[in-house]
């Protein structure tokens, strides 16, 4: 295979990943490329991934699409951050917005001079000097010069993955109807041809598994192997249902923790997402279906259902002439509304490494290991959720309080307790400002802060705080509502 040009791929799977590779492809590879994904509509896809970070309107610009065409047609709202609620301790909340917080220096974050103002006396919230936190609580949002608010979207997956459809098909993508039911390998192990229900083979050079959880081809044919996170992430299950919406949607996700697990609230155009995802050895299927059901607001539009996974990662996200993208190459839960940026970034990393000339294994070394760390940054991130808390009140948090976590994280927590320090790594996610987030609204309060900031005197700290907050304020009181804004720009089935 390695002396092989690749002129041939096959995506098998749709869904929102498969077509978010076909989009990719199409548009900017597929001049030289022979594409087909191929899908059965008697597989239902999990599509409950209906919050974004910020990067995605960076894959939106690469391909071309224009941002209101692509949130009228998904039903979108913006999304300002998440808001976590009874994580740190039953009644706590604060938001993890997107976006820097405060104003930072050369030598360390804006944490560090709020940090000396606490131990100064001064209490106050952190997020009062997060322009997006200020203009998330008063229900408000726009996007231009004055405003400079990061954003990422709420929409509706199934619409989504049907319009990145069109889009693949405008650039020649061939859309395939039909069930895989074998994987035919070659003498050397390679994924050779598929066989559909229909008696149909399809063949191809390079194959894309976007078939979910099953792994159809990189675990069930090239059997890969997976890494289990569970003992981690515990939560092996979630319910999910939507409801129609009472209210103007708002600009964040709200994620709200229960006994056993916790609860998203995504708000749409026409509707509201809702789920709660829970560990099975701590409540039941129908315990966790009846928690969901006495939290969730407005009419149940559908019926809920039951989706069961296990966290971790494929061992191998390309293994031989496949690459995994989607739920088959791993899941991480949508704690952090990760899920479409990992099958982007795989999307990217796939083609800047592109075999269009034969598969050179130092290049596939090179997209794994890239592809490893990136997960391994995102669960860190995540399993800090479950284990900084004070919560005693169930089993489940108590579990997730004192249980073992990776050194990488035992590290960062350390340093952060220490005095505020946070150091970013190569490849990974999240910036400084979002583990500040998250630790000090978990109540982790660092015991020091960079000396730099004893330069400034009690004057002029008190100074920088209140210069923050109010420029904030003013900017915030300039913006209308989150709902005027969606009505004038982007509203569903309005003409741009």
């Amino acid at each position: 295979m390695s002396g092989n040009n690749i002129s041939k791929v096959v995506i098998v799977g749709g869904g929102t990943a498969g077509w978010m590779a076909a989009a990719g492809l199409g548009k900017l590879l597929g001049k030289n490329l022979d594409i087909s994904l191929v899908e059965s509509d008697e597989i239902a896809t999990v599509g409950v991934g209906e919050a974004t970070i910020p990067l995605l309107a960076g894959f939106h610009n690469l391909l071309g699409i224009e941002e209101q065409d692509f949130m009228r047609a998904s039903q979108s709202t913006f999304k300002l951050g998440i808001q976590f609620e009874n994580w740190g301790a039953i009644g706590d909340r604060y938001l993890h917005p997107f976006g820097v917080v405060g104003k930072d220096c050369w030598a360390c974050s804006f944490h560090h001079f709020w940090v000396k103002s606490i131990q100064e006396g001064n209490p106050s919230d952190l997020g009062q000097y997060s322009i997006h936190q200020q203009a998330a609580n008063a229900n408000k949002f726009g996007h231009n010069a004055d405003s400079d608010l990061q954003y990422a979207y709420h929409f509706d997956a199934s619409i989504y993955a049907r319009f990145l459809r069109a889009f693949s098909e405008s650039h020649g993508v061939k859309r395939v109807e039909g069930k895989v039911v074998d994987v035919v390998t070659d003498i050397d192990g390679n994924i050779d041809c598929l066989h559909l229900a229909s008696g149909q083979i399809l063949d191809g050079d390079f194959y894309i598994d976007c078939s979910g959880f099953r792994g159809l081809l990189i675990e069930q044919a090239l059997h890969t192997g997976y890494e289990d996170w569970s003992h981690w992430l515990p939560c092996d299950r979630a319910v999910a249902v939507q409801t129609a919406s009472i209210e103007e949607p708002i600009p964040y996700t709200r994620s709200i923790a229960h006994s056993a697990g916790w609860q998203w609230r995504i708000p749409l155009q026409h509707r509201v997402g809702n789920g709660h995802v829970y560990c099975s050895s701590y409540i039941s299927d129908e315990e966790a279906e009846k928690v969901l059901r006495d939290n969730v607001e407005g009419e149940l539009l559908t019926d809920p259902r039951i989706i069961r996974f296990r966290t971790g990662r494929r061992l191998k996200q390309w293994n031989r002439n496949c690459v995994s993208l989607g739920l088959a190459s791993g899941f991480l839960e949508p704690l952090e509304s990760t899920s479409l940026h990992l099958v982007q970034a795989g999307l990217i990393r796939l083609m800047q490494l592109f075999p269009s000339r034969g598969i050179v294994q130092a290049e596939v070394d090179e997209y794994n290991n890239q592809s490893k760390l990136e997960f391994e940054y995102i669960r860190d991130f995540i399993i800090l959720h479950y284990h900084a808390t004070q919560r005693t009140d169930s089993p489940f948090w108590i579990h997730c309080r004192t249980m073992d976590v990776p050194e990488s994280l035992r590290r960062r927590i350390a340093l952060f307790r220490s005095n505020g320090l946070i150091f970013r790594e190569q490849l990974e996610l999240f910036f400084e400002g979002s583990w500040a987030q998250v630790m000090i609204g978990q109540r982790i309060i660092p015991n020091g802060y960079h000396p730099i900031v004893d330069i400034m005197s009690k004057a002029e700290l008190s100074s920088l705080l209140t210069g923050v907050k109010a420029s904030n304020e003013k900017t915030v009181s300039r913006l209308g509502s989150h709902q005027e804004f969606i009505d004038k720009y982007c509203k569903a089935g309005s003409i741009g």
